[in-house]
This record gives C-alpha cells, sequence and structure tokens, in this order.
C-alpha cells in the first residue's frame, strides 16, 4: 500500500482512472492544496512504481503528459472500493 499510499497518491490516480490522459497544470488545478512541488515529486515516485507513465513530446512550450499504465490501471476496483467505503461511513465528510 506504501507504493499509493499518502495523501495525494490515491487522489492523482483516482483523477488519471476518471479523466484518461492528464497534463501538469490539469492536475494541478484539479487537486486543491496540493504544491506543485508535492505534485511533482508524487508524479515521479508513481512513474518509478510504473503505475503511471509520462510523455514528453519535444515541442516549444514544453508538453508532458500523465497517463495510468496497466498495472495502474488493475487500482480501479481498488480505489472504487476506499471511494463506496468513505461515502458510507464517513457520512458525506469526503472528496
Amino acid at each position: 500500500m506504501d507504493k499509493i499510499g499518502g495523501k495525494w497518491k490515491p487522489v492523482i490516480v483516482w483523477l488519471l482512472l476518471n479523466n484518461g490522459t492528464m497534463r501538469f497544470n490539469e492536475l494541478d488545478k484539479a487537486i486543491n492544496g496540493i504544491t506543485q512541488k508535492m505534485l511533482s515529486q508524487q508524479l515521479k515516485d508513481l512513474e518509478l512504481e510504473n503505475i503511471i507513465k509520462r510523455i514528453s513530446y519535444p515541442v516549444i512550450p514544453p508538453k508532458v503528459e500523465y497517463s495510468l499504465t496497466d498495472k495502474g490501471k488493475t487500482l480501479s476496483e481498488l480505489l472504487k472500493g476506499i471511494m463506496q467505503w468513505s461515502k458510507t461511513n464517513l457520512q458525506g465528510n469526503y472528496q
């Protein structure tokens, strides 16, 4: 669980599960309270664990996209279960 644990990694994976490919700024805008430095570190960690893939395009300005790998997509049911548990047990105190 430490591979996707913490405050931000599950949120990043959940967003990519629901939105497909996203750019850094799209992720940054979608996650309230995360700093760009923290987002960058979390993305690097997830990439090292082969949960997400980073595609960089040789254009100006730089274009980088993030999406889930096949391994990352296997987290879908786990995260859905956690979301359902949260809805049931946290009485609306979830995001």
